[in-house]
């Protein structure tokens, strides 16, 4: 049975909208509102209140690395505020079982007038790391934040990047057992996010647990071990990352997800009416693992047969969100397995992309089936889109994926380097000239 890091029970925040209780007006408010009311005073509207939230319980075990997910104005934020203590609940109760660092709005816990130096100290102790302990880590901290040359300087000078960093690197180097985080990899370089990564993942290994807000779902499922779903403060659902993802991309999608009927015009001779995405066993969904490959699955119809030496195909375009077209796969490169009826009736097709050839990230699909011969019937785009998700360690960690295609090449290690095999330059060479060796080894054969 899993030990418990964070309870939280039956959990509301409430918050007051407008105003409340008695207001102090100036001697010109008071008149102008005396003389609206003619001379009696007009009475104030009653404030409104919003729950952020509501009814929130969940259990987070111990090592644990959980990500909360949802819509701007969800109650993400709340949510970590209050497990954080710095906002009170209005109803419900947390228990937190450990030490805990947060690092929740930029810069909290430090002061623009004072240095970076001064900040650490400060911020180190508001956290709860005694003075000894700061002093131990220091070096570590600036340099993890990188702000070296800067860390005498005020921090009202520094930028916002430098400022997270330096707050993160604070939180992260306390060695608490819960570390509750809200949008710190939203802000710094692709270096800093992924020393970010690491550390949080440090922390996992560690057996800490981490509870952490982020919109960007590629961290979301590289890093976490579970997810919560949170909408108008609710928790919509929870559990394993790929299936809180679906739900939450299904929850806000525009483009359609999953599945789609198309309704094709009456007179094309050949038609793709309804369409799906589906993970490597061809089972429908809109998130998919890396490792799996996404699968295609396409229904449609030959209503008139196509002209003596044309045939009918289906195409199938893979782009990014941003409408770049990785590459499209036409049904006639796989004549003998995928062609289309030359007679009327109705057809279903399916096309795998590799697995591990498409990065983590959302796609979009485009659809064009045509005859051979150059005419084109039917174009639709954006058909549907669909997430790639990474779903296992390699070498024992999350990896972070450069470009949009990430195909497993084969690699072997050459060591030691067979007598046959020259080598790459020849004593005295220093690569500047052409490189002759490869012609009298076996690749120049």
């Amino acid at each position: 049975m899993s030990v418990p890091a964070v309870r939280v029970e039956r959990l509301g925040k409430r918050y007051r909208l407008g105003e409340d209780g008695p207001r102090y007006d100036t001697l010109r408010e008071e008149f102008v509102r005396r003389v609206r009311g003619l001379g009696r005073g007009a009475p104030r509207e009653p404030s409104a209140h919003v729950w952020a939230l509501r009814d929130v319980s969940l259990e987070i075990a111990q090592g644990d690395v959980v990500a909360i997910i949802g819509r701007n104005g969800a109650g993400k934020s709340t949510l970590l505020r209050i497990l954080a203590r710095v906002t009170a609940p209005t109803s419900g109760r947390v228990a937190l079982y450990g030490r805990v660092a947060s690092l929740l709005d930029v810069g909290t816990g430090f002061h623009p007038e004072l240095t970076g130096r001064e900040n650490v100290f400060l911020n180190g102790a508001v956290l709860g790391m005694t003075r000894a302990e700061i002093r131990r880590k220091f070096d570590e901290i600036v340099a993890f934040a990188e702000v070296e040359r800067f860390i005498d300087t005020p921090t009202k000078r520094y930028s916002s990047g430098m400022w997270v960093r330096l707050a993160f690197a604070v939180a992260a180097h306390l060695e608490a057992e819960i570390l509750i985080i809200d949008e710190a990899l939203a802000v710094g370089d692709l270096a800093f996010q992924r020393r970010c990564l690491a550390k949080m993942e440090d922390a996992r290994r560690a057996g800490r647990t981490v509870v952490f807000v982020s919109h960007d779902l590629a961290t979301v499922t590289a890093l976490a071990t579970r997810a919560v779903l949170l909408d108008s403060g609710r928790v919509l659902d929870a559990g394993r990352v790929p299936d809180v993802v679906r739900r939450y991309l299904e929850t806000t999608g525009t483009v359609p997800r999953g599945a789609r009927r198309l309704d094709p015009a009456p007179d094309l001779p050949c038609a793709v009416t309804a369409v799906a995405t589906a993970d490597g066993a061809a089972r429908p969904s809109a998130v998919v693992a890396r490792s799996e490959g996404l699968t295609v699955l396409l229904e449609g119809e030959v209503r008139q047969p196509p002209p003596d030496g044309d045939e009918y195909y289906v195409a199938v375009d893979v782009r990014t969100s941003g409408d770049v077209t990785l590459f499209r796969t036409h049904s006639v490169e796989e004549r003998e397995r995928a062609a289309l009826p030359r007679v009327p009736g109705p057809f279903r097709l399916e096309c795998r992309v590799p697995a591990d050839l498409l990065a983590p990230g959302t796609y979009r699909l485009g659809l064009v089936t045509g005859l051979t011969g150059g005419r084109r019937l039917q174009a639709v785009a954006p058909l549907l889109e669909v997430d790639v998700v990474q779903d296992r360690l390699i070498a024992g960690v999350w990896p972070v994926t450069e470009g949009l295609l990430t195909p497993r090449c084969a690699w072997r290690a050459l060591t030691p380097r067979p007598a046959c095999a020259p080598p790459i330059l020849q004593p005295g060479q220093d690569g500047a000239g052409p490189w002759h060796a490869a012609a009298t080894g076996p690749a120049g054969r």
